[in-house]
């Protein structure tokens, strides 16, 4: 299986706009950040976990040929607004797509896509077939996946398990009956939004305990804030094993 950081950066990206921080005009591409997103392929299957506005720019930038499924963490803006830019998958396969999600997730992009499901279709809209999902797992095309709990300040939101590889972003409190689904994963995908603490993300700090506590042979940080600081900066104060990641980074889970 291979993952690809399609985007490691928090709802504004980096660079923010009207900032002039050192982040923000940074020349290193890795401090360059779109919205959070992740590409899992298989043989049987290529899957997106999360879809936000930069979804367009990121299938093309990594020349993302097929998508069978999106599955979606939660219905914040920077992880549901590129929906619409489903439409050229639907007209290469003349197939609606897949989209699995909670049921009040599904309820968000019900309202927020409400021509898509309206009674009346207007040509070329996105096609979507919405599946619901629960905390007992499902599975796509034989890979089964299973859902985290994880709470983003008050907000209920998934991270995913699937193999040997968990991906948990947009938290910053896992309860301990979900940790107990992450022991023994080989690769750990966690956000961390800066150093100092924050309301509804896990800090740098918060994000290395974690991993420490599950202990994976290798960890990912994601959904970084111009906050954090420099990449060069933040990776050299970190151990080998744990890995600011940045867009466009792949890696073979094996």
């Amino acid at each position: 299986m291979k993952i690809t950081f399609l985007g490691t950066g928090t709802s504004q990206g980096v660079p923010v706009i009207a900032c002039d921080c050192e982040v923000c005009l940074s020349e290193d591409p890795h401090d360059k950040r779109l919205r959070t997103s992740l590409l899992v392929e298989s043989d049987e299957t290529t899957l997106l976990i999360d879809a936000g506005p930069d979804f367009r720019q990121q299938m093309l930038r990594e020349n993302v040929m097929r998508v069978d499924s999106i599955i979606l963490t939660h219905e914040h803006k920077d992880h549901i607004a590129g929906l619409d830019d489903v439409r050229a998958f639907n007209y290469k396969s003349q197939d609606a797509i897949d989209i699995y999600a909670e049921e009040r997730v599904l309820k968000a992009i019900r309202k927020e896509y409400s021509y898509v499901f309206a009674e009346y279709q207007y040509p070329g809209i996105p096609r979507m077939r919405l599946n619901t999902i629960s905390e007992y797992g499902f599975n796509i095309n034989g890979i089964p996946i299973i859902p985290i709990r994880v709470f983003h300040y008050r907000l209920a939101v998934y991270g995913f398990r699937i193999g040997n590889f968990a991906y948990i972003t947009d938290a910053n409190y896992i309860p301990e009956e979900s940790k107990e689904k992450l022991f023994g994963v080989k690769y750990l995908v966690v956000n961390a939004l800066r150093k100092e603490k924050h309301i509804s993300h896990f800090s740098l700090r918060e994000a290395v305990d974690l991993i420490r506590e599950i202990s994976p042979r290798r960890s990912f940080i994601t959904h970084m804030s111009h906050q954090m600081g420099l990449h060069n900066k933040v990776s050299a104060e970190l151990p080998p094993d744990i890995i600011m990641a940045w867009d466009g980074l792949s890696v073979i889970c094996k």
